[in-house]
């Protein structure tokens, strides 16, 4: 499938999240100049809150946008508003700075001759300083509106929505036409909104400041004019669309989530379509929510109502427990303290085990004759593992698998969904974790080392859910037990590798699974 066949197919898609994106890029933006401008002008007038204000714009510009998310989601949660928030903080700087530039750099005389005239500090700062300043802040919220376009596509990492959606998705299923689908349209939005603020600029500035006689000068602002219009008209349609888009009239809804791996966005629509076809609940869903961290983080907040997990992530990675390979005392453990510490309910877990599996390619593993862990352990030194960031830092993963079969990596780096498959093949890595259900295994034709120890704990998933919304509704629980009960290691197996190597989406996917096992119609 070529570039412009994916976009014909999911040109709808494509432009829902287009507008998403900028009108999230718009609120964003407009928080900041509300917020930096009156910065700007205090500092212009206050030579104490200078150093402070500039300072503490400078520190937030230089933390990492992944890291400034993930430290605002156990306070805002997940979705639209820390996204938000964060995109302020980084268009702050610009901003505040071209202001406080913008008005000292004012010509002394000037202000002189407004005092002489009889106009008060007030006055001066409203008619005198703000006009002459307009030019130099308008090119920082140029420069902040053109960074946020591209900021704004990391928020789709907490759930946000926007073009990066695409480009994560993309990214996760080796899929380059649908993570040029989310880059491209945002390249040209980056392109159009300067465009756009750059004829607000012009169109800001004192004629007497531009070159040209005035007669071109008037033709270049009837045209200015026109660009803003159509550019408010856009945003205001924007704003219109996505608020009644996806809004559920229905009383009864659950808001199920994902994290940001194939598997799990499969799990995600196969219950959600499973709830809605069989019950009058209608599912709100919120999937591509990073890791176990944020995913549960968005649980206990309330910002998602349940989830699919995996009994092994549950039992070390959440309750901090050492790894077991007894799935029933995992399960038992994981259903008691869900309920006592979180006061959330475990259900039934699925019939397959999605475990932890060490995978090389066949070349690798001819080479050193590998078969199980075991055998890896004693070349292990001169290897390079390029594996997940939960997986390297895991009492069930890296570090725990070094310590029970007595060997230490060469080197490791560290690198999140599909790409690491990718650094496998093209010999950048030696071996990774994969989950045994992959999809991408049977695309790749991958080497799976038989964890001969039986380190790994057992990872049967199971919907995990808040306690209260349970109890509002209990009729799918045997909806649910219906749905896990069909699915093995072949089936998710299958449905992966539609998703990762066939390229279709994931509630296509599963829509075809449930009406052919007859649970939907």
């Amino acid at each position: 499938m070529t570039f412009f066949e994916y976009i014909s197919k999911n040109y709808m898609q494509v432009l829902t999240l287009l507008i998403e994106h900028l009108k999230l890029t718009a609120i964003s933006v407009g928080l900041a100049i509300l917020i930096g401008v009156p910065l700007g002008i205090l500092i212009a007038y206050s030579k104490n809150a200078n150093k402070p204000i500039l300072a503490a714009a400078n520190i937030i510009q230089a933390i990492p946008s992944m890291a400034l998310l993930g430290f605002m989601i156990p306070f805002l949660g997940i979705g639209k508003v820390p996204s938000i928030v964060a995109v302020v903080l980084y268009s702050l700087l610009p901003i505040i700075k071209n202001t406080y530039t913008g008005i000292e750099s004012i010509n002394p005389q000037t202000i002189e001759a407004a005092k002489g005239i009889g106009l008060t500090p007030m006055q001066i700062l409203f008619k005198v300083k703000i006009p002459l300043a307009l030019p130099v802040i308008m090119a920082g919220v140029r420069i902040a509106s053109v960074t946020a376009v591209g900021l704004m596509t990391v928020a789709a990492y907490i759930g946000a929505g926007g073009l990066g959606y695409l480009v994560f998705s993309g990214i996760r299923t080796v899929n380059n036409n649908q993570i040029l689908a989310g880059a491209i349209p945002a390249c040209i939005l980056a392109l159009l909104v300067d465009f756009v603020l750059g004829a607000v600029e012009k169109l800001v500035t004192p004629i007497s400041l531009q070159k040209g006689d005035n007669t071109e000068k008037k033709k270049k602002r009837s045209i200015q004019k026109i660009i803003i219009l159509v550019a408010t008209v856009l945003i205001a349609m924007a704003f219109i669309f996505t608020s009644f888009k996806g809004k559920v009239k229905e009383e009864k809804v659950l808001t199920v989530g994902a994290k940001d791996f194939t598997e799990q966005e499969l799990l995600g629509n196969l219950v959600s379509d499973m709830i809605e076809g069989n019950t009058d609940i209608k599912v709100n869903r919120k999937f591509d929510l990073g890791g176990t961290q944020v995913i549960f983080t968005a649980l206990q907040k309330g910002d998602i109502d349940m989830y699919v997990e995996y009994s092994g992530t549950a039992y070390t990675s959440i309750l901090k427990h050492p790894p077991i390979g007894d799935l029933e005392e995992v399960n038992n453990v994981c259903q008691e303290e869900f309920m006592s510490k979180y006061n959330i309910e475990t259900l039934k877990r699925m019939n397959f085990n999605n475990t932890y599996a060490p995978a090389v390619t066949h070349e690798t593993a001819k080479k050193y004759k590998l078969e199980t862990v075991s055998d890896f352990a004693k070349v292990a030194s001169k290897m390079k593992s390029g594996t997940t960031y939960e997986f390297l830092n895991r009492d069930d993963g890296l570090p725990g698998m070094e310590k029970v079969y007595g060997f230490k990596m060469g080197s490791s780096i560290a690198i999140d969904s599909a790409p690491r498959y990718t650094a496998l093949v093209n010999k950048e890595v030696d071996v990774i974790d994969a989950f045994t259900t992959d999809g991408l295994l049977m695309k790749f034709k991958l080497k799976i080392l038989e964890d001969d120890k039986h380190f790994f704990p057992p990872y049967n998933p199971f919907p995990i859910i808040r306690t209260d919304r349970l109890e509002e509704y209990p009729e799918i629980v045997p909806v649910l037990e219906k749905l896990g009960d069909a699915l093995t290691e072949e089936v998710m197996m299958e449905l992966n590798y539609k998703v990762d190597e066939l390229h279709q989406s994931p509630s296509k996917v599963s829509k075809e699974f449930l009406k052919k096992q007859g649970f939907i119609k």
